[in-house]
């Protein structure tokens, strides 16, 4: 590319060069993607296993066929199984080989959190979230191939998140109040002593979201598990809700942990930090030993 012209010491006139930006852009892009590629891999399995066990669950639970649907009518009642199955769920994805080797991000707004806390790279943080939204049309696309018609049903519509019958203030509201704990229960259990209980933390609180929170905004906390259930459902539904209310929920968590504890307290980007994988973020475990 040229554009701009610069004057030689010969005082002729030359093109400058105006693509070096570009192309350092795409050499460490290029770099992250050949080094990383396991951990990007990684978030995207773990959100597409996450919400292909949503949509099972979901179908099981809601759709009026289903001999557990038709076992338990009480809705409320059914998000108890329900939350207990996407807790463990997401338990059993932060505590696996997966959750292991990414660090169990399986969000967006979790990635742009720990990327503000100066945790990962910038081109780690663009693949991170790149991923987890593939993986998360990814997920919804093997249930429906699975599922069938069962899952398209508007009992279940792919799982889809949409505002409860408050409207759209509160669902944002709700959605920013979860995020915001979910992000301070992660921070402080994980740079605690007690930080191998952060998976068995976040699980708990996603189940008792869906069972308590969920009929006022769906209970998505997560863009990629929005928009991966909304490709196939076509229902977009005050979509920027589920964009915007998590990252502000988890960026004020930040900024309040910073506030309190500082900068140097963040210890890792990892969820899971088994020291058995290795660690591609600015990690401070085991910092006092070197």
């Amino acid at each position: 590319m040229s554009g701009a012209t610069v004057l030689t010491d010969a005082g002729v006139r030359t093109p400058a060069r105006v693509d070096a930006p570009v192309a350092n852009a795409v050499r460490g892009a290029r770099a992250a993607l050949r080094a990383h590629w396991p951990e990007y891999l990684s978030e995207a399995g773990g959100l597409g296993f996450f919400m292909a066990s949503a949509c099972v669950f979901a179908t099981l639970l809601e759709h009026p066929g289903s001999p557990v649907r038709q076992a338990i009518p009480d809705p409320w009642l059914r998000r108890v199984p329900m939350g207990v199955a996407m807790g463990l769920t997401a338990v059993a994805i932060i505590y696996s080989r997966w959750g292991a080797r990414s660090g169990a991000h399986l969000n967006p707004a979790v990635t742009a959190t720990f990327w503000r806390l100066r945790k990962l790279e910038p081109w780690d943080a663009v693949f991170y979230v790149a991923a987890q939204f593939v993986g998360a049309i990814a997920g919804v696309g093997v249930a429906a191939g699975v599922l069938g018609g069962l899952l398209g049903d508007p009992s279940v519509s792919y799982a889809a998140t949409v505002p409860g019958r408050w409207g759209v203030g509160p669902a944002f509201v709700a959605e920013v109040l979860i995020t915001f704990v979910q992000m301070t229960v992660v921070l402080a259990v994980s740079n605690s002593r007690w930080a191998r209980w952060t998976g068995c933390c976040a699980g708990a609180l996603v189940a008792t979201y869906i069972v308590l929170e969920a009929p006022v905004s769906g209970m998505s906390m997560n863009p990629a598990r929005t928009l991966g259930s909304a490709t196939f459902a076509q229902v977009w539904t005050a979509l920027w809700i589920y964009f915007v209310a998590p990252a502000v929920g988890m960026l004020l968590a930040a900024q309040g942990y910073l506030v309190v504890q500082g900068a140097r307290a963040v210890k890792c980007a990892k969820l899971n930090h088994d020291t058995r994988e290795r660690c591609i973020f600015r990690c401070r475990y085991g910092e006092e030993t070197r």
